[in-house]
This record gives structure tokens, sequence and C-alpha cells, in this order.
């Protein structure tokens, strides 16, 4: 068996005791960005599956793109990141209030 070199650790395990590997990381290729995917790249950057600045260039994301990810996730939980959820979830601040 042949083990491909790769920068960084291939697997980490998350707080709830689940793994995640470099394996279960969506493909560079992606362009539909399903909720799913998005946790997936949030969770190897927190993690330290992957660096953020490899995950920018990996995806093709801005900053401004991964770290609304970030605070949708911390702020609402997974939910926050399906396109279905725009209205209830991503509202600028003063207009929720």
């Amino acid at each position: 068996m042949y083990l491909h070199k790769v920068e960084g650790p291939r697997s980490v395990t998350q707080p709830d005791g689940t793994v995640l590997s470099r394996s279960d990381l969506p493909p560079e290729t992606t362009t539909r960005w399903v909720a799913s995917r998005k946790v997936i790249v949030v969770r190897g950057v927190l993690y330290g599956l992957i660096t953020l600045a490899d995950a920018k260039k990996r995806y093709g994301l801005s900053d401004e793109e991964f770290n609304s990810w970030v605070s949708a996730v911390a702020e609402h939980g997974t939910e926050a990141l399906k396109a279905t959820a725009l209205k209830k979830y991503r509202q600028p601040k003063d207009e929720s209030e």
C-alpha cells in the first residue's frame, strides 16, 4: 500500500470523538457548495487538518466567504449554512433588531 506524502496530519479527532480525514474533504473542483461541504471545510481548518491558506487556495475562497461560514456556524450552528436559511440567519445586524 502506498500513502501519498502530504503536509500536516492525515486525520484529526474532533471534540465529539469523530475522526475527520483528508479523504473527507470536498474535491478541489467543488463548485456547488452545500452546507455539509462547507461544514467539513470549516471543521478541517478549525481542527488543524488543513491550514486556512491551503483551504482558500484549494477551493478559491475569499477571507470574507470563509469567515462568514465560520461565524454562521458559531452563531447558529450548521443549519445556518443552508442556502434556504439565508433570510433567517444572515440578515445584517441592524435589520434583525
